[in-house]
């Protein structure tokens, strides 16, 4: 797999079935490993390890029904009364990160209404703040620690 803008960390790969899965362990199970799981995964570790987000209070693979079509977010960071707080959209590194993609994730916040978006490639990693009062959206030079949330 690609190397990542990402910190290294010890992925557990099996590679005895079909196709390579990587064990996620927000789902505790092992997934299909496939470029945009490389990145989640990488990106969880870099949230947990390095910015102090509570694994307690993170998901993979939020189901929520937008518009009567169910879809799914990719990784949902709570605060610690069980609201969204934060919902992260992940791309594989090859994919660019445009207007549409961004779209996608403001799509799925109006089901939610997380205060921030984050979306990564592995290679970019973008984090705005959404005002609600002042209606206005905030993009954040660095992914915030938990902490500042």
């Amino acid at each position: 797999m690609e190397n990542l803008n990402l910190p290294p960390f010890d992925v557990k790969v099996d590679f005895t079935g079909r196709f390579p899965r990587v064990y996620d362990s927000l789902r505790r199970k092992l997934v299909a490993l496939t470029p945009e799981e490389w990145v989640r995964q990488h990106f969880v570790n870099f949230l947990i390890g390095h910015l102090g987000y509570p694994r307690s209070l993170m998901a993979n693979e939020i189901g929520i029904e937008l518009n009567n079509t169910r879809r799914r977010c990719d990784t949902v960071v709570f605060d610690r009364e069980g609201k969204p707080l934060v919902i992260v959209e992940y791309k594989a590194p090859e994919v660019t990160i445009t207007q549409e993609v961004f779209d996608q994730v403001v799509r799925y916040n109006m089901v939610l209404q997380a205060r921030y978006l984050m979306v990564s490639n592995g290679l970019c990693h973008y984090c705005v703040r959404v005002d609600y009062n002042g209606k206005k959206v905030e993009f954040l030079a660095e992914i915030p620690p938990y902490g500042e949330l």
